[in-house]
This record gives structure tokens, sequence and C-alpha cells, in this order.
């Protein structure tokens, strides 16, 4: 049986930890060390920062939080948002990251998944799929902060991003994010099912 795990995940907006419903609404929450430094000492086992307007600002990471971060948490970091490149990879892993997290660059390029795990191995590289429901069983992938519909069915770019070099995804349902009404357990299903039949 696996271990259960304890993995916050903040989003990022201009330097500050924001927490919205169905990625709008944004409110600010605080300063991301500051946040990550105590979930770290309340006992998490991982921490996922994504900078949720990099891709729309079409810009990099902010790494001097991750630096930062780096300093007051010691516990595995995955950082994502604005990495379009090995380089800004590379750039993300060096502020102090254990892994990266890719989303739009990753749709719009599927190969930057395989140069990065070619690069840095596939345990360092995580694919974030922000899923819409669009019927009974149906998810689509949006980009952009949620901002932008792909067409791109979401199981099947689940399946595609494993078999292109993704060790890890990050699923998030836009339907429930913020809401509090608990995990979309048919995606997730779906998603592990899938996944599990092409490995």
């Amino acid at each position: 049986m696996l271990r259960r795990r304890v993995i916050p995940c903040l989003d990022v907006a201009d330097g500050r930890v924001v927490k919205g419903t169905r990625f709008v609404d944004l409110v600010d929450e605080g300063d991301p060390p500051e946040l990550a430094e105590r979930y770290a000492r309340e006992g998490a086992d991982e921490l996922v920062f994504l900078d949720i307007t990099a891709a729309p600002e079409r810009r990099g990471t902010l790494l001097e939080i991750v630096e930062r971060t780096d300093g007051r948490a010691f516990i595995p970091l995955t950082v994502g948002g604005g990495v379009r490149t090995v380089d800004e990879m590379r750039d993300v892993l060096r502020a102090g990251a254990d892994k990266v997290s890719l989303n739009t660059a990753a749709v719009e390029d599927p190969e930057l998944i395989v140069r990065c795990a070619d690069r840095f191995g596939r345990q360092a590289v995580v694919v974030a799929i922000d899923a819409l429901t669009t019927g009974p069983g149906m998810w689509e992938v949006v980009v952009r902060g949620g901002r932008e519909r792909t067409g791109e069915d979401a199981v099947a770019w689940a399946r595609r991003t494993v078999s292109l070099g993704a060790g890890e995804l990050l699923v998030t349902s836009i339907d429930r994010d913020g809401t509090g009404t608990g995990f979309d357990t048919d995606l997730l299903r779906a998603i592990s099912s899938s996944v599990e039949a092409a490995c």
C-alpha cells in the first residue's frame, strides 16, 4: 500500500500566495517562504509552488522566491509556472527546486517534456494538468492559468505526457478548485487507470 503524503500546493501571484475559487477571485494569503516554512514545520512531506501568473504574463518563474524558500523549508520542493525551455528548468533547479512542473509550455511543445527528462531525469519532471469538465466522464485541458481552453482531452494528454517522460502528474480539477467540495475522484480515477494501462 502506498504511504499517504501531505503535499500543500501554493498558488503564487505577484510574489504572494493566493487562494481563489475555480482560478478566479484571488485573495492574498501571505509570503511564500514564510508559509512554506510553516507547512514544513507542521509536517508536510513536500511542497508545490505554482507561479500562476507567469504563463499568462509570458515571463519566467520568480527565482528569488524559490531561493528564499529553499533557505527556509527543508523538504522537497516542486516549482512551476513560466518554464518554457531546458535552460529555464535548469535555472529553477539551481535556485533550489527539486522538481519542475510544466503546463502551458508542455501543451504548446510536448517535446519539451522529452528534452527536460533527457537532461534532468524524469523524476525531476512534473506535468501539471488543469482539467475542466466538458461532459460525463470527459475533461478538457486548460492552460494559461485557466484562461485558455485547448480542446485536448485531459486523460489522453496525461497518458501522452507519461510516455514522453513525465515522472509525476499534478492534476487540478478547475470545477472543484477552492470550492471545498473535495477531489474529483472520477477525473483522478480516469487518469490513473489510463496511465497505469500505458505503463
